[in-house]
């Protein structure tokens, strides 16, 4: 990580340290250029030997709650479809462990290369920007990353342990409900994790079209040839920077596409679970947990929300650089200067083909869209299990 030339990356550093310490990126410090060569090996092999230990722990808890799991389904008399359900929800866990840790290995130098070019595009809009007297300052980045992502990890670590502890199992030993409520948290910290990403995306696009801005408003009371055609070698470096941008949100989507895939799957089955259950056990007036039941379908839901909303505000970011070429265009500079106008058409041109979209490999888009149809569906699902069970 080309910490010592990025701000961005510097900021983002201690939220990827912590996301490492649960397993789910590789440490910050095995992208560090200075770091020697064997003493990233060692690194390298003592973390490998720490996720080893964190799968070998997913596999026996997984084994624990479905040995409780069918001794609490035989309780209840309800070993036909909970059965199912619930041995694939279990499954499903040790499933997203697999693919998270696989992915790492898989795909540790495409990881590299991101933090490269992230590191690259911030200093090349960094030096684009120095002809010009307003700037955005990093640290409105770094309270949005403590108010968009450090915020919602913690409130992922506070309040899983609270909802999830009580429906557990009643005969699971209280060490395999510990270790079962880190692996959940786990699992729900991959939304945080692919949220960091899309808000350096975020801060890329504001800078790249602030610097557009700033080229707008010197057009508009500008009329010397010389400072124009600066400009407009400003505008063609603006062009290749979001081409480069959009480059970067496909790469970042390569690399989150299992996991990603698999964390919206593993929580609409969870929220499908959690609804059978409570159709289940509505019978008995002393249950405890039918509120916390509410809570951890508000909280899977809302992770994955949180994910689809970060993307959606990149998107319009990102869509409203070609408003931004279209007031250059109207304005009387681009008809007196050919070369400007021809260099506005390319940029428009670009944009139009250039669409930024936010997906798992091609599979499905992560934005609100998509996200509005998940709850449909699920929505639709609780509704054909509350008329079937009557």
């Amino acid at each position: 990580m080309e910490v010592n030339r990025s701000r961005l990356l510097t900021t983002a550093r201690p939220y990827l340290q912590v996301l490492s310490m649960f397993g789910l990126t590789p440490p910050p410090v095995f992208f560090t250029r200075t770091l020697h060569k064997r003493r990233r090996g060692y690194f390298i092999a003592g973390y490998s030997c720490y996720l080893l230990g964190i799968l070998l722990l997913v596999f026996y808890e997984c084994y624990a709650n479905i040995i409780a799991l069918h001794q609490e389904i035989k309780q209840f008399h309800s070993e036909d479809f909970s059965k199912v359900m619930g041995r694939t929800q279990k499954v499903l866990v040790v499933t997203m462990a697999c693919c998270n840790q696989l992915n790492m290995l898989l795909n540790y130098r495409r990881l590299g290369r991101i933090y490269e070019d992230i590191a690259d595009l911030e200093l090349l809009i960094e030096n684009a920007s120095k002809g010009f007297s307003g700037r955005r300052y990093w640290w409105s980045f770094r309270f949005r990353m403590a108010l968009f992502v450090g915020l919602w990890m913690v409130l992922i670590i506070s309040f899983i342990p609270r909802l999830t502890l009580r429906r557990l199992a009643p005969l699971l030993h209280w060490a395999n409900k510990i270790s079962t409520e880190i692996i959940l948290i786990t699992l729900q910290l991959k939304g945080p994790e692919f949220c960091v990403f899309v808000l350096l995306i975020y801060e890329l696009i504001l800078r790249v079209r602030h610097i557009l801005e700033q080229v707008q408003t010197e057009l508009e009371d500008c009329n010397c040839s010389e400072r124009i055609q600066e400009l407009c070698v400003v505008l063609k470096g603006n062009q290749l920077l979001v081409g480069r941008i959009w480059r970067l949100v496909g790469e970042i989507g390569y690399y989150f596409t299992v996991s990603m895939t698999l964390l919206f799957l593993f929580n609409g089955l969870t929220i499908l679970h959690v609804v059978n259950w409570a159709l289940i056990k509505s019978i008995n007036p002393n249950d405890c947990c039918q509120y916390s039941r509410i809570g951890v379908s508000i909280l899977l839901t809302t992770n994955i929300f949180v994910a689809c909303l970060y993307c959606e505000f990149c998107v319009k970011a990102y869509n409203s650089i070609p408003r931004i070429l279209h007031q250059i265009y109207c304005l009387p500079a681009a008809e007196d200067y050919p070369m400007l106008k021809m260099g506005l058409k390319e940029y428009s041109l670009q944009m139009q083909h250039l669409k930024l979209i936010f997906t798992c490999g091609g599979f499905f888009d992560i934005n609100l869209k998509y996200f509005g149809g998940v709850k449909v569906m699920c929505f639709t699902k609780c509704t054909f299990y509350s008329t079937s069970s009557f």
